[in-house]
């Protein structure tokens, strides 16, 4: 009982004393993924009943020793204006886009270059998820890179992930991402 007490004890010190926060904004257009993803990094449950963001949900999710503060901010068109402001001071912006949603990727495109163009924005890690790996007809990484014009970001490190969090593909990947660059 004794030994289990103090691991118990050297653990919480190590927490305590390593501990690493970091401030995400997570955006991108209506029914992407944005609250699943949230969902899943919080308790590694996926539910197809999901309610619509309204404005924004503010989430904590302590995976390790690392504390994520997130912003899961709306996609309805008439929130879009707000991601600017949950966008500033944070240390990395997840993009998530429904990469199965053939139709709604130009417009997905037009908001990230315009979000991106922000001279506030500058710098900050970009992680762009392309959710619903699992349909048939999710673009691929290459193709959604090509499509949201990646290459043509400059001015800050930019990632782009295939996932589903439905089936949690590449989610450790994504927790890894994150995990670099908390502080």
């Amino acid at each position: 009982m004794a030994i289990s007490y103090l691991s118990w004890i050297l653990n919480w010190f190590r927490n305590l004393l390593f501990s690493k926060e970091l401030e995400v904004a997570l955006v991108g257009l209506q029914a992407a993924g944005k609250t699943s993803l949230v969902n899943v990094l919080g308790n590694g449950q996926f539910s197809s009943d999901v309610v619509p963001t309204i404005a924004f949900n503010l989430r904590r999710v302590t995976k390790g020793n690392v504390t994520l503060k997130i912003w899961d901010v709306a996609g309805q068109p008439k929130f879009r204006n707000m991601w600017e402001r949950y966008c500033r001071g944070v240390q990395a912006i997840v993009y998530v886009v429904d990469a199965a949603d053939l139709e709604s990727i130009p417009s997905a495109s037009h908001e990230l270059q315009s979000l991106l163009s922000i001279p506030e924005l500058k710098g900050i890690p970009l992680l762009v998820l392309g959710n619903k790996n699992d349909l048939p007809t999710a673009l691929s990484v290459e193709d959604l890179i090509a499509q949201l014009k990646l290459a043509k970001v400059t001015g800050r490190p930019v990632s782009c992930y295939s996932t589903s969090m439905k089936t949690n593909h590449n989610i450790d990947i994504v927790l890894a991402w994150l995990a670099q660059r908390a502080h």
